[in-house]
């Protein structure tokens, strides 16, 4: 699913809604997203899960093609921890 798939349900939904108002608020919201995330800060959306950084330490790897060996910086990764609704709703259409 896109963005823009995002936003055409969202007008399906609420079709007294225009669609420039409507990317505004998709596009605000993930910017809200972004921005909290860059600080450090973690996002908890009930029932679909947590957004949070985690870092990752520096390492030493191998070029699988030479077999060097590589200095793998360290970095900063998002961590998605799925919640209890959507992982009960995944489980529940999978037929599991």
């Amino acid at each position: 699913m896109k963005k823009s798939d995002i936003i055409q349900m969202l007008l399906e939904e609420f079709p007294e809604l225009d669609r420039k108002t409507v990317t505004n608020i998709v596009n605000g919201t993930f910017e809200a997203m972004m921005e909290a995330l860059t600080k450090g800060q973690k996002i908890e959306i009930r029932g679909l899960g947590t957004f949070r950084v985690k870092s990752r330490p520096a390492k030493v790897a191998r070029n699988p093609k030479t077999g060097e060996k590589i200095n793998v910086p360290p970095k900063k990764v998002v961590h998605f921890k799925i919640g209890k609704l959507l992982k009960a709703k995944l489980n529940t259409r999978a037929g599991v």
